[in-house]
């Protein structure tokens, strides 16, 4: 059960957007994320704070915050989860729009400001997210973008295939959208749950992408890019050589639910987001200076389909380049190597 804190009283005027940030171990970061929200030049929002049962000073660190600020609601809950608190989060939600900030990461002060005037002056874009600017564990920049293709129209096989959205931080929602697109589902234990969910709770990895699709395949609402760094997206590399293995996994599970909704959808395109998922994994290997795994993982892409490796020449010829080069590499030729590719 959710214990909402500070919920507002009826004469409490509503907001615009509901910003929701779990929180889960992230005393490190959680200042930096939360006064980023608070110092939006747009001011008519609600920051839903989801203590996800944090074992460390996370919110601590943060409650002169909570104290001082009344647009600032702390929801405490049993562990569920980054899913299971951003349900809470949205179910929450009193405004027309719902931005998502995962809270080791945080938001150019225009990012709020920017999404609401596109989205009110578009009602059929219900989904705009931005670019984002990678930085280290400390914040600072590292010169490089995530960002995608600039298109007029995001298609479910873009959404599917390539993530478009990219992190959990770039999206704002409009609410009336993830209400068309939830489901009762099973929990993280595989037990049936008796409330409504908007992200997967089942999948451990791999929710952002699974709700980025059911949006594109359930919903006729539209997608747009800001193609502007308005997310700022934290790079935290700690174990993940030990974890792709279990992370394509996770992502094969969401797979095979996605299959279970649009059997036809799911055949015709998952050699192609196969290829894909499998060369991102190879480029995160390479950004640990990993050049066996990365060469491992960029011949799996391949023998799932070169054709759609080749629609990215550029990206995917530098990734086999870099695979090759750094699996010949000493460990300390592989690490100045990374600060290349990156």
């Amino acid at each position: 059960m959710a214990i909402d804190s500070n919920a507002p009283n009826k004469a409490t005027k509503s907001p615009v957007v509901s910003v929701v940030m779990p929180v889960y171990n992230v005393q490190d970061y959680i200042e930096t994320a939360v006064e980023s929200v608070l110092t939006q030049t747009f001011t008519q929002f609600e920051l839903i704070v989801i203590d996800d049962e944090s074992p460390d000073d996370s919110i601590a660190r943060i409650q002169k915050l909570i104290d001082t600020d009344s647009r600032i609601r702390l929801v405490q809950q049993e562990n569920r989860g980054l899913a299971g608190a951003r349900n809470t989060g949205i179910r929450l939600a009193r405004g027309e729009f719902v931005a998502f900030l995962d809270s080791d990461d945080f938001w150019h002060p225009d990012k709020l400001q920017r999404h609401v005037t596109l989205m009110q002056g578009d009602p059929a874009i219900g989904i705009s997210f931005s670019a984002s600017m990678f930085v280290n564990e400390q914040g600072e920049p590292l010169n490089k973008l995530q960002t995608p293709a600039i298109k007029s129209e995001y298609t479910p096989r873009d959404v599917f295939c390539r993530n478009p959205i990219g992190n959990g931080s770039a999206p704002v929602i409009r609410k009336g959208v993830l209400q068309q697109l939830a489901f009762r589902g099973m929990d993280k234990h595989g037990r049936q749950v008796d409330y409504w969910q908007y992200f997967n709770e089942s999948l451990k990895q791999s929710e952002d992408i699974d709700c980025w699709t059911r949006l594109a395949l359930l919903t006729a609402t539209e997608f747009c890019l800001i193609d502007q760094a308005l997310t700022y997206y934290r790079l935290n590399n700690a174990g993940l050589s030990a974890d792709v293995t279990s992370q394509y996994q996770t992502w094969l599970k969401f797979i095979d639910g996605l299959e279970q909704l649009a059997p036809e959808f799911v055949k015709r395109h998952t050699a192609a987001a196969k290829a894909f998922q499998c060369r991102y994994i190879a480029r995160r290997c390479i950004s640990q200076a990993q050049g066996a795994q990365a060469l491992s993982w960029f011949a799996k892409a391949l023998r799932y389909s070169p054709s759609a490796l080749m629609t990215e020449k550029k990206r995917t010829l530098v990734t086999a380049v870099a695979s090759l080069v750094m699996a010949c590499l000493p460990a300390a030729g592989q690490r100045k190597l990374v600060a290349r590719f990156l």
